[in-house]
């Protein structure tokens, strides 16, 4: 079942690469991110897609994030997070190369265990990516959804800043 306004999210661990090793070229080990805790007594921004270093994904969805990052703020979200059936170095290295510095938090979901517990898994192995996150948006308060945006079921760019932006009134 998909998650709804109201629900609390469930429990759950991403992994996240902060740092890099410019010696080698890569991201520093990822390490866990509780979800519940990174949500408690805050309002955070989720926001999940497909897959990092594709081209809406890195086109346009990260980037709107970063362009309308002082507005959100402005509006009292305290954190945004964006999340995709990646490995946290593969996220870390996406992150890097979108040039979100602390803005946005770049966490890796490698095995889609919590996209499939926010029941938003997208089935894409016909064209060779396998299960992976649809493109989603989810405004949380204190660990409870109060809004959810999921692009295929609401209107085409639901899920981007700008319509975020739009229901924090």
């Amino acid at each position: 079942m998909t998650i709804k306004i109201g629900d609390s999210l469930p429990a759950g661990t991403l992994v996240e690469s902060i740092g890099y090793d410019d010696g080698k070229n890569c991201p520093m080990p990822p390490q866990p991110v509780d979800i519940a805790a990174l949500c408690a007594g805050k309002k955070v921004v989720i926001f999940g897609l497909p897959g990092a270093f594709t081209p809406t994904c890195s086109g346009s969805h990260v980037p709107g994030y970063l362009k309308n990052f002082d507005a959100l703020k402005a509006k009292g979200v305290d954190a945004i997070v964006c999340m995709a059936v990646n490995d946290g170095f593969v996220m870390g290295a996406w992150g890097r190369s979108q040039n979100v510095g602390d803005k946005i938090r770049m966490l890796g979901d490698g095995s889609a265990a919590f996209t499939k517990a926010l029941g938003l898994e997208l089935d894409l192995t016909a064209k060779g990516m396998g299960v992976r996150c649809q493109r989603f948006s989810l405004l949380v308060e204190n660990g409870v959804v109060k809004q959810v945006n999921v692009e295929g079921v609401g209107p085409a760019n639901c899920s981007f800043a700008e319509n975020m932006l739009a229901q924090l009134g």
